[in-house]
């Protein structure tokens, strides 16, 4: 009995301390929450953009890989703005989204996502014929496409002229595009190599031999801030196709504050009817089980807000959900336990065989459920996701909560009180 009553102390202050991180405000002492509760784009409004990647210079059997390069340049692009759980996926074959869950400044995203700069490497086009006014010349024409670009980047500096001592951009490739650099300034040996921002010329040096060391400089005659800016951007990650903003939806935060008022009322709803179903089917036990259950909920809550995750309206379903396993847990050693006393074993041996006889059932249905939820994370899409994580954390949660909370409570108060009443009829 002393080691049930230290591990009722020990769950009491888990308890308390999950308390106190669900509770967003303690205002009795005036301390704001430190853990608040990271909230999806569905939930806390935000901006939903929907971009298309310009594939026409891409072989169709490589479009697949540059919208995925695309989808991981702008991950790290907008990850700089400290948005919390963004989303960035591709979809379809030249489309792709981004959803910035709490932006508050929408049209400075919007910019920043587009100014990540589409950077490449082009050589002259012998087919091209110059056009006798200069001022109609077409330099998309005049220089062809290379394969080097900006995804081939692994990192940009500034640097200064020793001559003239203006500020310079040192590009340093990564394997592939060293090898790439040295074929392109090697069958361009006296001739000019156009480099490309955004489909604009900034530099066309001439080759003056072959460069083999994976290196290239910008000398676009820049500023220090043009140059520390573009700098900043290309390592910041340079698109491998240009984009186009297609559609942008806001979503306000009184619809998301809409969505969370009738997602908690659904829930503690849910809640009341099953601890009112509980404690009138099984009485004392009952109550046990519905204290259990709350300890549940606030653990489970305080999980989300320390890991932290991202609640959505699919994230919010899969907890509801995991409160059906966790009651569902509590019944099976309720009947369990019930078979044992019908047996005419004593408490004590009905209530440990209970416990053991409802561990098999309790975990073979969880690790199922847990090998689902796996494949739903991590094929699945965000939402998808959302919705696997809280399931996931809320059925490991239940099976903490229901063999040692449940059978701590129970060890401690069934033996003053008959919990385990054996109903007439069912012992006929």
């Amino acid at each position: 009995m002393a080691k049930n009553y230290v591990k009722f102390a020990i769950i009491l202050i888990l308890a308390v301390s999950a308390g106190f991180i669900v509770a967003d405000k303690l205002e009795f002492v005036k301390i704001p929450a430190k853990f608040p509760f990271r909230l999806g784009l569905d939930l806390q409004g935000g901006t939903h953009l929907v971009y298309e990647g310009d594939l026409r210079s891409i072989d169709e059997g490589d479009r697949g890989d540059a919208m995925n390069s695309v989808r991981e340049v702008i991950e790290r692009r907008v990850n700089a703005f400290g948005v919390a759980e963004p989303v960035v996926q591709v979809a379809g074959s030249d489309r792709l989204i981004v959803e910035l869950p709490g932006i508050k400044d929408v049209q400075e995203a919007v910019k920043q996502i587009g100014l990540t700069p589409f950077l490449e490497f082009r050589e002259e086009n012998p087919d091209y014929v110059l056009p006798e006014n200069q001022d109609l010349i077409d330099y998309n024409q005049m220089f062809r496409a290379t394969g080097l670009s900006g995804k081939h980047l692994r990192k940009s500096e500034i640097i200064f002229n020793p001559n003239t001592n203006a500020p310079e951009i040192s590009l340093q490739f990564n394997d592939e595009g060293k090898t790439l650099f040295a074929e392109i300034t090697k069958r361009n040996v006296g001739k000019r190599v156009a480099i490309f921002l955004d489909g604009v010329p900034i530099s066309i040096p001439v080759v003056q031999t072959e460069i083999t060391a994976g290196q290239a400089i910008i000398n676009g005659g820049f500023t220090i801030d043009e140059a520390k800016e573009l700098a900043q951007r290309l390592n910041a990650g340079a698109l491998p196709v240009p984009i186009k903003l297609l559609q942008q939806q806001n979503i306000g935060p009184s619809l998301g504050k809409t969505s969370i008022q009738k997602s908690v009322l659904a829930s503690l709803i849910g809640f009341l009817a099953v601890a009112l179903f509980i404690i009138l089917y099984y009485r004392s036990q009952g109550l046990i089980a519905v204290a259990a259950l709350f300890i549940y909920i606030l653990i489970t809550l305080a999980i989300f807000k320390l890991i932290p995750v991202t609640l959505t309206l699919a994230g919010i379903a899969g907890f509801a959900l995991s409160v059906g396993m966790a009651v569902d847990a509590n019944i099976l050693i309720f009947e369990r336990t019930r078979e044992e006393l019908r047996a005419g074993k004593p408490k004590d041996k009905s209530l440990e065989e209970g416990f053991k006889r409802a561990w098999a059932a309790i975990r073979d249905s969880n690790v199922s459920s847990l090998i689902t939820i796996f494949i739903l994370g991590y094929f699945g899409t965000s939402l998808i996701r959302g919705f696997a994580v809280t399931l996931g954390i809320g059925i490991l949660v239940s099976m903490f909560t229901a063999i040692t909370v449940t059978r701590t409570f129970l060890s401690l108060f069934y033996r003053n009180k008959n919990v385990y009443p054996v109903r007439e009829s069912s012992s006929r």
